[in-house]
């Protein structure tokens, strides 16, 4: 390599490292006050690393599944019963997210490694930060944030306030595990990983939010299988995954079928309508689908989206969107298969399985924020392998 294109390569890197270690630092802040802004933060990373961009031939059908899928999605506009603005569309997100979230991902494998280091501790040590908002949260009914907001002048109702800090307890359950192993190869504390699993815990369900308390149990539970099994567990879950997004209707199917009623909670019983309706509607359209972002032409029966990420698929995608989002998956999990046992690729899996599980349960596919935090997961996730490889090295 000549002395120019060394130094050209060494700017990009450090280019590349500042940006990440930019949004390191934002990404505590967004979850506490705005997780909305995740979309335009990563994609801002995104589009500033884009000089990164590389499809190397391991990544490749990834990225023509990912390409192929969003060509389905974009054409099954013309059919879908959802209209929305052109600033509206998902096809037109669609077809900005995949290359910018791809290119921070590039630029994170790409990042000069003193930075990149730099970056994995802010991000670690700032999570951890925001574990111990949470216990206090939790134990002052949200006093933090329903002050911050009387300070600036947007005063919030108490309940608004809780529900708004307990969204940010989903964005802590993904992250802390894949956040906390990669800080701990960039040689922050391991130990920053429990205030970052007991704030998410503690605030949940002390908030009564169900989901996040169960992920982090979750996210332990993967990761131990992914430790003792790390070459076959991780494409043992991507199987797993793939064969629930595909057989999803069938479950209601067969429920359905058998007159199966279970008495639940108000927001669980809601949930089981929408699954329940959502099921009936993929039978008019099971090839095709009825069109992207459909779900929300099926109100009142359907709030914005079915709270379920494989019937959503089908319901909007058909068939070839669930076999298409199954593929993708495959490949993401079989990217975590080791030979040999290591902390960051179970943490990976660990956060993989919770966005796996919070797809399940409670986010629409299209989400852009829950979108982003994903590309944020592998982004971190990319962080920690660089710094495993040049540690072996």
């Amino acid at each position: 390599m000549s002395e120019a294109a060394g130094e050209i390569r060494d700017r990009l890197g450090a280019w590349c490292g500042w940006v990440l270690v930019g949004l390191a630092g934002l990404t505590p802040l967004l979850a506490w006050l705005s997780p909305i802004s995740f979309a335009p933060v990563v994609g801002l990373a995104g589009l500033l690393c884009l000089p990164a961009l590389r499809i190397g031939p391991q990544e490749r059908p990834l990225a023509i599944v990912l390409l192929v899928a969003s060509a389905w999605a974009s054409l099954s506009t013309l059919w879908s019963p959802h209209r929305p603005a052109l600033e509206d569309s998902v096809a037109l997100k669609l077809f900005l997210q995949i290359p910018l979230y791809w290119a921070a991902w590039c630029g994170a494998r790409r990042a000069d490694p003193a930075l990149r280091r730099l970056a994995l501790k802010v991000l670690a040590w700032g999570l951890a930060a925001y574990g111990v908002v949470l216990l206090i949260e939790a134990f002052t009914g949200g006093a933090l944030y329903l002050g911050l907001r009387q300070a600036i002048g947007d005063p919030i109702r108490p309940d608004l306030g809780r529900k708004n800090i307990a969204q940010g307890s989903f964005v802590l359950a993904l992250l802390w595990p894949v956040a906390a192993a990669a800080g701990a190869r960039a040689g922050a504390p391991k130990a920053l990983a429990i205030p970052m699993a007991l704030g998410t815990a503690i605030l949940a369900s002390r908030f009564l939010s169900d989901a996040p308390t169960i992920a982090v149990g979750l996210a332990i539970l993967a990761g131990a299988l992914a430790w003792i099994w790390p070459r076959s567990a991780p494409p043992a879950m991507g199987l797993a995954t793939a064969a629930g997004i595909i057989l999803m209707p069938l479950v209601f199917l067969l429920m359905a079928g058998l007159g199966l009623r279970v008495s639940l909670p108000l927001s669980w019983a809601e949930r089981m309508s929408y699954w329940m309706y959502a099921t009936a509607q993929i039978g008019a359209h099971p090839w095709r689908g009825w069109g992207l972002d459909a779900s929300r032409a099926f109100s009142p029966h359907i709030q914005l989206h079915p709270h379920n990420g494989p019937l959503q698929l089908w319901l909007e995608l058909g068939l070839l969107g669930a076999v298409l989002a199954g593929l993708i998956w495959i490949f993401a999990f079989r990217r975590l298969a080791r030979d040999e046992r290591g902390l960051l690729a179970a943490a990976t899996v660990g956060s993989a399985a919770v966005y796996v599980f919070f797809g399940l349960i409670s986010f629409g596919v299209w989400q852009e924020w829950w979108l982003a935090l994903g590309a944020l997961v592998a982004v971190t996730g990319a962080l920690g392998d660089a710094e495993d490889t040049s540690r072996r090295s």
